[in-house]
């Protein structure tokens, strides 16, 4: 199951598509909203689809295209799984993305390299088995024994001129830390996003699988309070 690319001349439609790839190059659609909907043939648990994930981007850049594109359709994937379709579709924009079909699965930059991104990096499939800890990202069942290491975490909001250290678990998700902030700051969690050495943290990812070194800060974009 691929998230290999070649060129877009030489290569294999996918099935179900007619053969003619190069009719799409040039045309371009607005990215969908909505996310694609897949079911694994083996069950992944959390842990391992985000293992699948940094494998595919880890590797991504050694086949055809160019690294600032990869990067580009990272950030914009990120985007879109977190529910930002505004921010996804000005990164696709701002790097000159051509789209055929709307989708992140089947693109090209402005030179005609074909780029194909695999569906378990824009979404998560509908049997993904859930972790003893999926209450961090939804309800506060056991929140109070969640395991991990208490850590200082820095969080630097965009509209305020100070820094805030807010104490959270490694095993924390990034959701449940967005609902701390809220209590503390009355942020509500869809209007945070958080950013980390140039990348969007995902909401369902651990604090310590973010790989935060101490003392580090995490820049949080507030977006305005929708009327």
């Amino acid at each position: 199951m691929g998230g290999c690319i070649g060129s877009h001349r030489d290569q294999e439609p996918p099935s179900g598509e007619s053969s003619d790839i190069t009719v799409s190059i040039g045309r371009n659609q607005p990215l969908k909203a909505e996310k694609p909907k897949w079911k694994s043939e083996h069950p992944l648990t959390e842990g391992q689809l985000r293992s699948k994930r940094d494998e595919f981007w880890d590797t991504a850049p050694a086949f055809e295209g160019r690294k600032e594109i990869w990067d580009a359709l990272k950030a914009a994937a990120y985007a879109l799984e977190t529910g930002d379709h505004a921010l996804a579709q000005a990164i696709v924009d701002g790097a000159s993305i051509s789209l055929p079909h709307g989708t992140l699965m089947d693109c090209y930059d402005e030179l005609g390299n074909r780029y194909q991104l695999p569906v378990y990096v824009l979404s998560a499939p509908i049997n993904l088995i859930e972790a003893s800890s999926e209450n961090e990202a939804g309800g506060d069942a056991d929140a109070s024994v969640s395991p991990g290491v208490e850590v200082p975490l820095k969080l630097r909001l965009s509209h305020m001129s100070k820094d805030l250290k807010v104490m959270v678990r490694t095993t924390d998700t990034v959701h449940k830390v967005k609902r701390l902030l809220q209590e503390k700051e009355g942020v509500e969690p869809e209007r945070q996003r958080w950013f980390f050495s140039g990348k969007m943290l995902n909401d369902k990812l651990r604090i310590e699988d973010a790989h935060i070194p101490k003392g580090f800060v995490v820049q949080v974009i507030v977006s305005s309070a929708s009327s």
